[in-house]
């Protein structure tokens, strides 16, 4: 996804589409992309094969860990993971993004985009494939960019978005020499203007709110790529795509690709049973190590703009004080719950201390200070000076009602669960007591952690190579004090919000960084989400299987992906 970091996942820790530090092992950065160090983490893991060391047909059986309902990827309901996995075989995105993070022009749909005024106003123009044409025959042209601007800028609140970032600050898209040229004008310069347009919906969904929020409920109605929509099967849990005899691109090697969704526990099992050809293992030692040891299998393993955190609802009447929040945030030893978590997956422990920058991006800094520290004794003075005394069974009390919090997470995920148990352990010590609810993984994002119906909650977020605008709308302030969005800890600032604002609009990447480690080091003050460590992509794949596996920034190309020869 391009254009959200929002895209988020139940599994592990970034997605989750991410100072002038560096991280371990000196100065060698990408500016805006992961860098090599010292520990050896591999960029991407997909086993590269050229298309002609790769089978013909074939059908890759491919676990997933929920059964979206929501297919529309802009919608705030849509913004899953899970999602993208399945959708990025079927949606046209203008721009792609290689292992290094570098993003070039995606020919299947684009064959230049470049800025062609910097005064007045930033424009930038688009010239399309004109190959390139929706599954009902209509083709993909500049009504589709206007319809997707118009439907995003967050002008209509009746249109459910992820994030109006970069939208908001187009103020016009129109047709240019022909349909297949968009000319975009800014209001206001945005740096990360490649973010913009992918996932590309067609111009039919984007043109009403009713049509936006409900045309691709339990649907795909229409796709763009080198497969296409086959069916979903309600009762076993699986989505089938086939290969598209239409697309105008190179023909797909795969014939089908059957999603299976099933609790996390039971994926590993069907894996190691040989009954899936993939499927992410996430930060579960176990799994991992039963992944590794599955007869011609392997773990193919990466670092991404992925990382895991634990969010805390602002909104909650328990969690409403920023001393609450942060004496909780001081109470958690974030460094025992890493080393739990990543224990026995050959990867290296070191904590996130930004909400933006993974470790290993160039612009990485440490604002975490004071409040990233395990501190419990500074965490009970917090919680004093909050009004919340000690009262009976150790259990701080105010206005008769325990500091009782609800720590959501999805079934069948164990990594949640000991992350639970041991933050349950940690903050009893200074007299708050967590509640672990468990839920059905379907119903984890969209009945409880996007309505706000939590109080702490641990998922990742998966990245991508745009650190500030994708995830802006995470940190973003709500304009009414209603409308959150995908900010899911309900808690900002104008403060927040302006530096964020000033990094977008830079085009000095320097100082671009410098603005963002600004708004980090706010976010830290404000508690919204803490950040626990940059997740390993750890996916299972078929020793065969070639051209996917852990993508780290690299967006994979779903019609190279198949059994090598």
């Amino acid at each position: 996804m391009k254009a959200s970091r929002l895209i988020v996942a139940a599994l592990a820790g970034s997605l989750c589409l991410a100072g002038c530090g560096r991280g371990p092992g000196g100065s060698d950065g990408l500016a805006g992309g992961p860098r090599g160090d010292e520990r050896n983490v591999k960029a991407y893991d997909i086993n590269p094969q050229p298309r002609d060391k790769v089978k013909d047909g074939g059908t890759l059986r491919w676990g997933i860990n929920e059964f979206p309902t929501q297919w529309n990827r802009n919608h705030v309901d849509g913004n899953l993971a899970v999602a993208a996995v399945v959708s990025n075989a079927l949606l046209p995105a203008p721009f792609r993004s290689d292992e290094k993070a570098d993003i070039t022009a995606n020919p299947d749909y684009l064959i230049s985009a470049e800025v062609t005024s910097r005064d007045p106003h930033q424009v930038v123009t688009y010239t399309l494939n004109p190959k390139a044409k929706w599954s009902d025959g209509k083709p993909i042209d500049w009504a589709d960019y206007q319809a997707q601007w118009k439907a995003l800028n967050g002008t209509n609140p009746a249109f459910h978005i992820v994030s109006s970032t970069g939208y908001q600050d187009i103020s016009d898209v129109r047709r240019g020499r022909d349909d297949y040229t968009v000319v975009v004008t800014f209001a206001r310069p945005f740096g990360d203007w490649k973010s913009l347009f992918g996932p590309l919906m067609p111009a039919s969904t984007n043109s009403s709110p009713e049509a936006y929020n409900t045309a691709w409920l339990n649907k795909i109605p229409v796709t763009a790529g080198p497969f296409k929509f086959k069916g979903f099967d309600q009762t076993a849990k699986t989505i089938t795509l086939v290969r598209d005899d239409s697309w105008w691109g190179d023909r797909a090697k795969l014939d089908q690709i059957i999603y299976r969704a099933s609790e996390q526990d039971s994926l590993i099992g069907a894996f190691s049973n040989g009954e899936l050809d993939i499927t992410d293992v996430g930060p579960s030692a176990p799994d991992y190590a039963r992944a590794k040891t599955t007869p011609g299998a392997t773990v193919r393993q990466a670092a991404g703009p992925d990382f895991r955190h634990i969010t805390f609802n602002g909104s909650s009447d328990l969690l409403k004080d920023q001393r609450v929040r942060q004496a909780i945030q001081l109470g958690i030893n974030r460094q025992a719950i890493a080393q739990s978590d990543l224990q026995g997956l050959d990867w290296p422990i070191a904590l996130l201390n930004n909400h933006f920058f993974m470790n290993t991006q160039e612009g990485y800094q440490d604002n975490a200070g004071a409040l990233g520290v395990y501190d419990p004794a500074q965490a009970r003075r917090l919680l004093d000076a909050a009004g919340w005394p000690l009262g009976g069974g150790g259990v701080r009390q105010k206005d008769g009602k325990p500091l009782d919090l609800r720590f959501v997470v999805p079934s069948g995920v164990q990594t949640g669960k000991s992350e639970g148990e041991l933050a349950q352990s940690m903050l009893a010590q200074i007299g708050v007591k967590l509640t672990i609810q468990a839920v059905p993984s379907d119903d984890f994002f969209t009945k409880y952690v996007i309505p706000g119906n939590f109080d702490m909650t641990p998922f990742a977020y998966i990245g991508t190579p745009f650190p500030v605008s994708s995830s802006f709308g995470i940190y973003a302030n709500s304009p009414n004090g209603q409308t959150w969005n995908a900010n899911f800890g309900r808690v900002g600032s104008p403060e927040i919000d302006a530096a964020m604002n000033r990094a977008g609009q830079s085009l000095d990447l320097k100082q671009a960084h410098a603005d963002t480690n600004a708004a980090d080091k706010l976010i830290w003050q404000e508690v919204n989400v803490l950040p626990l460590y940059q997740r390993p992509q750890n996916v299972a794949v078929s020793e065969t299987l070639a051209n996917v596996g852990a993508r780290g920034f690299y967006d994979l190309r779903y019609q190279d992906i198949g059994f090598t020869r």
